[in-house]
């Protein structure tokens, strides 16, 4: 062989419609089978993981914080969480910084104020309580950013 020519890379690129794993399976395009490195996510919680997957396993799980049960309550609670982050009242979670949009909480207060109209009579007495102090306690918070203004 002549040592003068150098060998020439490319790639190749496979477009048909299937996945081919590394045992040479063929399955249809939509339902990949995964491979021990791409397993999809399984809770480590009450399960003995190897110390250098630890981390790893539990950043990925502070990431899957489970969801609480929607209901009107969690519903109303969640709206007023935004709106105290937009007031500047609570971190956020993204930025770790107080970011204040005056415009986005009076409008989400707005909208607190219309789930209580429109289901006026539909709630239980907690519920009613719930939004209706809710309600008081972020527009009297409003009004003091805005006087801060």
């Amino acid at each position: 062989m002549d040592e003068d020519k150098k060998q020439e890379i490319f790639t190749v690129t496979d477009k048909r419609r299937f996945v081919a794993d590394e045992s040479g399976s063929v399955m249809p395009e939509g339902e990949p089978k995964h491979t021990e490195k791409e397993k999809p996510f399984e809770s480590t919680i009450g399960k003995e993981v190897p110390p250098g997957e630890a981390k790893e396993a539990q950043a990925h799980e502070e990431h899957h914080i489970p969801m609480p049960e929607i209901d009107f309550s969690t519903f109303i609670l969640s709206l007023s969480s935004s709106a105290l982050l937009h007031l500047g009242l609570i971190e956020n979670p993204h930025t770790k910084r107080l970011d204040r949009n005056l415009e986005l909480a009076k409008q989400t207060i707005d909208i607190l104020g219309m789930m209580k109209d429109k289901t006026k009579g539909n709630l239980s007495h907690d519920e009613e309580n719930l939004i209706e102090n809710l309600l008081t306690d972020l527009r009297l918070k409003y009004v003091n950013e805005i006087a801060k203004k």
